[in-house]
């Protein structure tokens, strides 16, 4: 690992590469701190509170949310639009389903078209929250309907810049635009969570007697947290194969290799759906008077409640299996064996290698699912824990751990393997 840092900094292009990254990162940023005009963002913080959809929007947006910046949206309608597309992709829309099949250049398309639908539901999406907002909150300071529209536009348009941002990053910078994105606008609020976290346990009249030792197990747990997380994006279950003798490499005739499958496959998706899920009916209900039925749905999907937090599990577990079962397919694994003359040991090709990996896979996604819904709860776990952060957002793990690990994780292979490929190609011309 130090020898691939060491190796990072002296090659010139990889390290213009991460100074074009940083830019175009700090130009976000920058763009982060500049809020749209003729709104009152102090009135949007205010009435926030513990609203955990726009919390989950407010971390996909970097904290944008919050400030209501020309970012504010972040790219939330993007990452929208392709799950969408992904879903509508498998075989229910058959056009869709034939462009995924045609290799780069169907990519592209499907692109295209996820880019439409993601404008479309920002507009959508910023025109309605702008009206709840200045309904509920008065954050407009003119709530004419060409100040709704103009808001509505200025909100598209920053989303719209930020996957430009993106694609600058992935074109000419390292890992993936969009990802990095979001890795910089959660990695930005953890000073200000730490500040706060010592705040609460440490100054103060209200602060513990042992303040400090439990603010030096805070930062503790959270390390440790970190390290759970990547070794659960990391780690995966093998499957032995082997080469037939009439493989392509039959040279490796006897020798087996491994098919692996991830523990988790799904990532940090379970988690937003199921968040999304438990949410979206309190937010929705927010903006109507109180009543009986608001306030039972209230305290049913309440996530500091014990039967809130277990909904929230059991949504994340059976989502989890939802999407990894998008993300995989035993089938196609089977049909991608056979295809290259390779079996797995003791096992018949075709139906009996679809139900073998199916069976695997349903296996080890039981304890993916469990660890990611571990990972999920704890921001609402550690306040039981510490009561002095009760009031304060500092929760611990959560999706934005889960995202910043995986970001990290995947930026590192692609440092890996740009060195590695350097190495080669230096190699070869000598």
């Amino acid at each position: 690992m130090f020898s691939t840092a060491i190796s990072v900094f002296k090659n010139k292009e990889i390290r213009k590469r991460i100074l074009f990254t940083l830019l175009m990162l700090f130009i976000f940023r920058f763009g982060a701190s500049i809020p749209v005009p003729g709104v009152d963002s102090t009135a949007l913080i205010a009435g926030m509170g513990d609203n955990s959809l726009l919390g989950l929007m407010n971390l996909l947006g970097g904290g944008n949310f919050e400030r209501f910046s020309v970012f504010a949206m972040g790219v939330g309608p993007y990452i929208t639009a392709s799950i969408i597309i992904q879903i509508l992709s498998m075989d229910v829309i058959p056009a869709l389903s034939e462009l995924s099949k045609q290799g780069q250049i169907g990519r592209k398309k499907i692109d295209r078209y996820t880019r439409y639908l993601g404008v479309a539901l920002c507009l959508f999406q910023s025109l309605t929250m702008t009206y709840a907002f200045d309904k509920s909150y008065g954050i407009l300071e003119d709530n004419a309907v060409s100040t709704f529209l103009f808001v509505s536009i200025v909100l598209t348009a920053g989303t719209m810049f930020l996957l430009w941002l993106g694609d600058q990053i992935s074109a000419k910078g390292i890992g993936n635009g969009v990802s990095m994105i979001i890795f910089a606008g959660i990695v930005s609020n953890f000073p200000a969570q730490f500040t706060s976290a010592y705040n609460a346990l440490c100054t103060g009249e209200s602060a513990p007697a042992n303040g400090s030792v439990l603010f030096g197990l805070y930062c503790l747990t959270f390390v440790i947290i970190i390290v759970f997380v990547t070794l659960m994006n990391t780690a995966n279950r093998r499957i032995p194969i082997q080469y037939t003798s009439s493989g392509a490499i039959k040279a490796k005739t006897n020798e087996l290799t491994y098919l692996p499958l991830k523990i988790n496959s799904a990532s940090v998706m379970p988690v937003i759906f199921a968040s999304s899920v438990m949410v979206a009916p309190v937010t929705i209900a927010s903006f109507f008077p109180s009543n009986g039925f608001t306030r039972w749905l209230t305290n049913v999907l309440n996530f500091s409640s014990w039967h809130g937090l277990i909904l929230y599990v059991v949504l994340i577990i059976l989502f989890t299996f939802f999407y990894t079962n998008l993300q995989v397919d035993p089938e196609k694994i089977s049909e991608n064996l056979s295809k290259s003359s390779t079996y797995i040991p003791g096992i018949r090709p075709g139906n009996d290698t679809k139900n073998y990996v199916s069976k695997v896979l349903n296996r080890i996604t039981v304890v993916g699912s469990i660890a990611l819904a571990f990972i999920a709860i704890l921001p609402y776990a550690i306040p039981l824990v510490m009561p002095a952060l009760s009031n304060t957002n500092v929760g611990l793990g959560g999706t934005g751990v889960i995202i910043v690990v995986g970001v990290a994780i995947e930026t590192v292979k692609s440092l890996t393997s740009q060195v590695t490929q350097k190495t080669y190609k230096g190699f070869l011309t000598h």
